[in-house]
């Protein structure tokens, strides 16, 4: 595990800013709404609420929240990487921390739109802590563990886990905050699909005279082979030639830009791959 000051540093600035951002979010607008947004802090939430209402008693959330991460935390260490995992602890502590001490402050008393200004926030804030190689913790960990091993896009099959703890809810303090915790968990999902890229893929297509210099640039942009078909060109009866590769979502901006400069007579399709099987590189997550 190297430590590289510069990009550690720049880390560490930017999980602390989400986790500060995500104790506001919970404070102002979870606890507002009375919603439930799933994982581990759903969860914490549940159980907190659970606690006050058939027990009278408080529970710190640091608590709770740690104790249901712990689980997470060890696959992360194991199965993950370990760098990968102390960021996430740092996130996992420091939200947990602020949302016991921070003072919240209602911005509005609308359910709906806490559901969908709650999920664009907590969305946000996820995809900062992955861009930065870390998690908030709890099933993020589970999603990420799923989508390396298995390579597939896991955030849906996350959803639907998330969807136990609503229902659970939903029995406990009434089906309207379940039914609204659901409308800020699915906008959460699709925030995080378009700002987080790299378990989805895309397929290239690149019509070329310089096959072997557009692979190499794809080669040495992203690790990925790439297989050259042999085609002719049917308005001037030439031969061309086809590479074909698949690449990660967050890396086809810069393999366009590598192609362009390899042959920029190329021409170019890109399309979203739904699932691939096989082997797919993907660099390693420290």
């Amino acid at each position: 595990m190297k430590f590289e000051p510069k990009k550690d540093i720049k880390r560490i600035i930017i999980v602390c800013l989400a986790a500060v951002i995500m104790a506001l979010n919970i404070k102002s607008f979870v606890r507002t709404g009375g919603l439930y947004p799933g994982g581990a802090t759903g969860l914490t939430l549940l159980l907190q609420r659970m606690g006050e209402l058939f027990f009278h008693v408080t529970i710190p959330y640091t608590i709770v929240n740690v104790a249901l991460n712990a689980v997470p935390v060890y696959i992360g260490f194991r199965f993950i990487g370990k760098k990968f995992t102390l960021y996430s602890c740092l996130m996992i502590v420091l939200t947990s921390v602020l949302t016991d001490i921070l003072p919240g402050y209602v911005i509005t008393y609308d359910t709906l739109l806490i559901s969908i200004f709650g999920g664009l926030i907590n969305g946000l804030v996820i995809s900062m802590c992955l861009m930065m190689n870390a998690t908030t913790g709890g099933t993020d960990f589970i999603a990420i563990f799923l989508s390396e091993r298995k390579g597939i896009d896991s955030w849906n099959m996350v959803l639907g886990l998330n969807v136990v703890i609503l229902v659970a809810a939903g029995i406990l303090f009434g089906w309207d905050k379940a039914l609204y915790s659901i409308i800020f968990q699915y906008t959460s999902t699709q925030v995080l699909h378009m700002l987080y890229k790299k378990y989805q893929q895309e397929t290239l297509f690149v019509v070329t005279n310089k096959a072997k210099e557009v692979y190499e640039a794809i080669a040495r942009t992203t690790n990925h082979g790439a297989t050259i078909i042999e085609g002719e060109g049917s308005y001037e009866k030439r031969e061309r030639k086809i590479v074909y590769s698949v690449v990660s979502s967050a890396e086809s901006k810069r393999v366009l830009k590598a192609i362009n400069e390899a042959d920029p007579e190329a021409f170019v399709n890109l399309m979203k791959t739904e699932q691939i099987a096989g082997k797919f590189y993907q660099k390693p997550t420290e």
